[in-house]
């Protein structure tokens, strides 16, 4: 049965998540400030101010799901973008009865000690972990107090087609393949989960489709966690290209540079993520969904080439 969806968000997992709803056959309703998204049968694109809750309304109504796929990319931004936007999506999803659906990040459980797992507490010491957890706590409340639907997926450090800049690993393969060495952030040889941009898609569609799973955070499917050589060196691999030197910017210098830099001041506050191991657990998630990551080989070539190969189903 054809259903109305509608994404905030035009970025690689809103992207994702557009062409999978389209390509079974619902309505997409995509809304960006500039109107830009996918061009795809089905999808119909919205210029317009998500943060704006009587807009918003009136573009959910009749929806089945409202997913939020936004990520400020200004990190210096985000105390100022995210709260309005973060209620903005609330009072739609209370107004219209669509299921709020959330692509987020690990931020807000924080620096931990051992593998991420679903359900275990937030505990973010830094503010742009602390926003992003108190914008799951918020709509958890509203959830259970039977005021709305909402549901949220995690994410680790993304890969995957389409990424380009917006990740760590993907925005150095460019210079990589040109030859040029590769400079990452923290260590470069610690253990670290990568997922797939596509994973988190097909993710967020499963539990949009699932009122069993509402009111608790997932986990996208991600494979065995690798550093950052690693995870970089199988990229180039995968392109026949060999291995270039990697170095880590170490947090020190981050923090030296913040002095001058805002958005350094702002990285800095997250090198635990790379300067620890940073392991994401989604078994929880891969068995009650039935979802399993897309094979590490293939997100290699779709990361370097950009390839439309679909994701296992």
């Amino acid at each position: 049965m054809t259903a109305t969806m509608v994404i905030v968000g035009a970025g690689p997992v809103g992207r994702h998540t557009a062409q999978l709803l389209a390509e079974r056959g619902d309505e997409v309703v995509v809304v960006t400030r500039s109107g830009r998204g996918p061009e795809l049968d089905g999808v119909r694109r919205v210029a317009a101010d998500a943060s704006d809750a009587e807009a918003l309304t009136g573009l959910t109504a009749g929806a089945r799901a409202l997913f939020n796929c936004a990520n400020p990319a200004d990190y210096t931004t985000w105390d100022q973008v995210w709260p309005p936007l973060a209620e903005s999506l609330l009072q739609a999803a209370e107004r219209t009865g669509a299921t709020l659906v959330t692509a987020s990040s690990l931020y807000g459980y924080g620096p931990v000690d051992g593998p991420m797992v679903e359900g275990q507490p937030d505990r973010a010491t830094d503010h742009k972990g602390r926003l992003r957890a108190g914008m799951w706590a918020q709509a958890r409340a509203r959830h259970e107090a039977g005021r709305l639907h909402a549901v949220e997926v995690r994410g680790s450090d993304y890969v995957g087609e389409g990424v380009g800049a917006n990740g760590h690993v993907p925005r150095q393969v460019p210079g990589a393949l040109a030859g040029r060495a590769a400079w990452m952030i923290g260590r470069t040889d610690v253990p670290h989960t990568w997922t797939d941009v596509a994973d988190m898609a097909r993710t967020l569609v499963a539990v949009a489709d699932r009122p069993d799973v509402w009111g608790q955070v997932w986990h996208a499917p991600s494979n065995e966690p690798r550093s950052q050589r690693q995870a970089l060196t199988e990229v180039l691999a995968a392109a026949g290209h060999g291995p270039v030197p990697v170095h880590g910017v170490p947090a020190p210098a981050l923090r030296a540079a913040g002095l001058f830099s805002p958005l350094m001041r702002e990285l800095a506050q997250l090198s635990y993520i790379f300067t620890r191991p940073y392991v994401m657990d989604s078994a929880h998630t891969q068995q009650v969904l039935a979802l399993a990551p897309t094979p590490w080989a293939q997100v290699c070539r779709r990361t370097v080439t950009g390839s439309s190969e679909p994701a296992r189903a």
